[in-house]
């Protein structure tokens, strides 16, 4: 997989659905890359992500990382968190099962 991330500077509005679950943690789950971002068969031609910042949550296989906010995009089928050193996609939920990344 060839990626190209930028960041911008805009965040998106925070939901309503945060503000209540703040005080717990998320649980990550990893998502296949082929589910989540569409044109990863071309090596040659990289794909631009574009990334909303950096969350406070660490990559659980690099364990040293700040995974980034992706929100649907041309290329984005559902708004997930990436780590920029592993390339790999985590969905979020909170403990009770309600999901982090919905707006």
């Amino acid at each position: 997989m060839n990626l190209r991330v930028s960041e911008t500077y805009a965040h998106p509005p925070e939901a309503p659905s945060r503000r209540h679950h703040a005080d717990g943690g998320l649980v990550l789950s990893e998502l296949n890359p082929h589910a989540v971002i569409d044109q990863l068969d071309e090596d040659s031609v990289p794909l631009n992500l574009l990334t909303f910042g950096s969350v406070r949550e660490i990559c659980p296989k690099c364990e040293h990382t700040h995974l980034k906010l992706v929100l649907r995009q041309n290329s984005v089928r559902m708004a997930h968190l990436f780590c920029a050193d592993c390339e790999s996609c985590f969905d979020a939920h909170y403990a009770d099962g309600a999901p982090a990344l919905t707006i």
